[in-house]
C-alpha cells in the first residue's frame, strides 16, 4: 500500500517494528545523559568531564547489557510483531544492526550504534511523507539508515521522502537549560550538567527534534518544546507543513517526548498522565476527554541492581499503540491501564514487554504507523 498515515487511531494496516537484536550496551557520553538526564540519578554515572582540545566527552563508559534482558527484549518485540500480524496488519522490520559494529563518527566524537529499535522518534510520518528528524543522541545518528529500504519502498511507491537539517552535536550543540532547571524537571534535581567546551565545529545551538515529540491529530500537530533545540527543529516543521497542518507548540510538557504523557486514542479522547496536562493544550483540543489512569504500582516492573540503567519513569506503560479507534495494545501488566481502558469501552489487547524501563520505550515507541485508512481531516471543527 501506498504510506498514509495522519493520526494515531484510524484503521492500522502497516506499520514497522523496530529490533532489539544485538542490542549490548548503553553508551554513557553527553548526549545520552542529557536525553535520559530525569532518570539518570546517581551521582557516580555522571558523564566523564569534557576535553577543551575537542568539545567531546573524554572518554565514554560502555554500560553493558545483561544478556537475560537482551534476549527478552528480544522475545518482546518478536511477540509484538506477531501479535500485530495477527490482528491483520501488515508488518515490515528494518535492517539488523551486526554484531560488534564499528562505532560512528562526527566531527569531534564517536559512539558506539545501538539497534534500530525506538523506532518512532527519528522519523515523523505525515500522510504522504517520511520526514527524517534530527537525532538527540549520538549512538543513533546513523539508525534511520538500517530503515532506508522500507523507505525506499514507500517512496518507489510515491511518497515524499525528506530529511530535515542534520545536526553536527557537538557539546556546545545542546540547550542545556531545561537539563539544569531542577525547578520544572519532572523528575526533581538531577546531576549537575558540565558546561561545554568548545569545538571548532560549533555552529551554536541547533535543530533537534524527535518524532516522539509529535502528537498528530489530523491537520492539527501538537509538539513538546522544552528546549532551543527543539524550538529550532519545530520552527523549520512549520515552515515545511505551513500548506497542509497547523503545528501548535506546548512548552515543556515533558523533556523530549510526548508519548508517555498524552496519546489520542480517538477523535475527542486522549490518554494522558495526569489532568493539569490540559492546561498545556491549544484550543479546542483543551476540551477533549482525558482518560487518567492510577499510577502504576511499583510490582508490576521486574527489580533491578544497581549497575542497571534506568531510563524511563513508571509512567512508560502509558505508551501504548491504537489498532484503530477501539483496540488499543498495552503491556500486560500494566493492570490498572488495562481496566480503565476497557471500563471506557476501549477493546485491550495485552502484549508483554518486561524491560520497557532499560531500553526506553514502550509500544508506541517501538513502531512507526506508515497506513492507517482514512484521509487527512480537521477534528477542531
Amino acid at each position: 500500500m501506498k504510506l498514509n498515515s495522519h493520526n494515531e487511531w484510524s484503521p492500522l494496516k502497516e506499520i514497522v517494528v523496530g529490533s532489539a537484536e544485538n542490542y549490548v550496551s548503553h553508551d554513557r557520553e553527553l548526549s545520552f545523559d542529557i536525553f535520559f538526564h530525569e532518570n539518570l540519578f546517581h551521582s557516580d554515572w555522571a558523564y566523564p568531564r569534557l576535553t577543551q582540545a575537542t568539545g567531546s566527552s573524554l572518554e565514554s563508559r560502555s554500560y553493558k547489557i545483561k544478556q537475560r534482558y537482551a534476549d527478552e527484549l528480544h522475545e518482546d518485540v518478536e511477540n509484538l510483531v506477531e501479535t500485530l500480524s495477527g490482528l491483520g496488519v501488515r508488518v515490515h522490520r528494518p535492517l539488523t544492526l551486526p554484531p560488534s559494529p564499528e562505532p560512528i563518527a562526527g566531527f569531534g566524537w564517536t559512539a558506539p550504534p545501538v539497534p534500530p529499535l525506538n523506532i518512532r522518534d527519528n522519523t515523523l510520518i505525515i500522510g504522504d511523507e517520511i520526514i527524517e528528524t534530527p537525532p538527540a543522541i549520538r549512538s543513533r545518528y546513523l539508525e534511520t539508515r538500517l530503515l532506508a529500504p522500507v523507505y525506499k519502498q514507500y517512496y518507489d511507491q510515491g511518497a515524499k521522502w525528506t530529511t530535515m537539517p542534520r545536526p553536527i552535536l557537538t557539546d556546545s550543540s545542546f540547550d542545556l537549560s531545561y537539563a539544569r532547571d531542577t525547578e520544572t524537571t519532572l523528575g526533581g534535581p538531577t546531576e549537575p550538567v558540565e558546561v561545554p567546551a568548545p569545538s571548532p565545529y560549533d555552529v551554536g545551538y541547533e535543530m533537534i527534534l524527535d518524532g516522539a515529540q509529535a502528537l498528530r491529530l489530523g491537520r492539527d500537530l501538537i509538539v513538546n518544546v522544552a528546549n532551543a533545540n527543539h524550538a529550532a527543529a519545530c520552527g523549520w516543521l512549520e515552515r515545511h507543513l505551513a500548506d497542509t497542518h497547523r503545528v501548535h507548540r506546548v512548552h515543556r510538557m515533558s523533556d523530549n517526548h510526548i508519548d508517555s504523557m498524552l496519546l489520542a486514542l480517538r477523535p475527542g479522547v486522549f490518554l494522558a498522565r495526569h489532568e493539569a496536562i490540559r492546561d498545556l493544550l491549544p484550543s479546542p483540543f483543551n476540551t477533549w476527554k482525558l482518560i487518567v489512569p492510577p499510577a502504576p504500582e511499583e510490582g508490576h516492573f521486574p527489580v533491578y541492581e544497581d549497575d542497571d540503567l534506568i531510563l524511563t519513569s513508571p509512567y512508560i506503560d502509558l505508551n501504548v499503540l491504537s489498532v484503530d479507534e477501539n483496540m488499543v495494545m498495552v503491556n500486560e501488566a500494566c493492570v490498572e491501564l488495562m481496566r480503565t481502558l476497557e471500563n471506557e469501552g476501549f477493546t485491550v489487547v495485552p502484549v508483554r514487554h518486561r524491560h520497557r524501563r532499560l531500553f526506553g520505550g514502550g509500544f508506541h515507541c517501538f513502531t512507526l504507523d506508515t497506513v492507517r485508512d482514512g484521509e487527512l481531516e480537521d477534528y477542531t471543527a
